[in-house]
């Protein structure tokens, strides 16, 4: 499995008029292949989307992709809006679920971490041993590393009902000693990955975005 991750910045105050052109479209295109996820940030850097695709393969992407456009109903005639397009595509931890349609927000905490070169192996390591006592806590959307795009970055996605259960999932498991994963390294006797940039935001769902 892998997921394309395609953030686009869009102008101020065209959020609403961008997620009904998109969802239009939307209808047409989920017949091809359907979405994982479409979010906008609301804390964080503003005025973004994010929609991520679920496919077997990059072979699947291609196909569905051409497809799409073949459809002549996608791309989604949004473009007078976009500032700025960035894609990923993205490969799951084995501790990462797949992305399934269900609800588990309305918030998600998107965080991004640069590690260092070399890196991944020990991250794997540590996360894989966190993740199942961590997710006790709150549910884990997805967890993926980046395969092609800005490499050496990886995401974990979680979603929470308030902002509130946020802040007290995460209170929680650092006090029961399961979290973050750097301590649990610590405790295991197993080599902590070094991290060279974080980045945090909360998104939300559009109302066509099959995770909620």
């Amino acid at each position: 499995m892998i997921y394309e991750v395609r953030t686009y910045d869009i102008k101020p105050k065209s959020l609403a008029e961008v997620e009904k052109r998109f969802g239009e479209a939307y209808e047409h295109r989920k017949k091809i292949s359907p979405l994982a996820a479409f979010w906008h940030t609301e804390i964080g850097p503003l005025n973004q989307i994010i929609h991520v695709w679920p496919y077997a393969n990059m072979a699947e992407r291609d196909r569905c992709r051409a497809e799409a456009v073949a459809s002549g109903h996608w791309p989604p005639k949004i473009g007078e809006f976009i500032l700025n397009m960035r894609t990923e595509i993205c490969l799951p931890f084995d501790c990462s679920p797949n992305m399934q349609p269900t609800t588990m927000g309305p918030f998600f905490e998107m965080r991004t971490y640069t590690f260092a070169p070399g890196e991944l192996p020990k991250l794997m390591a540590a996360w894989n041993k966190a993740v199942p006592d961590r997710v006790k806590f709150s549910p884990l959307a997805a967890l993926w590393y980046t395969e092609v795009g800005s490499v050496n970055r990886f995401t974990h996605i979680w979603g929470y009902p308030t902002l509130d259960a946020r802040n007290a999932a995460r209170e929680k498991a650092a006090a029961a000693g399961v979290w973050p994963p750097s301590a649990v390294a610590k405790k295991e006797g197993i080599p902590d990955a070094v991290l060279v940039a974080q980045e945090n935001k909360i998104v939300v769902p559009s109302a066509f975005s099959p995770l909620q």
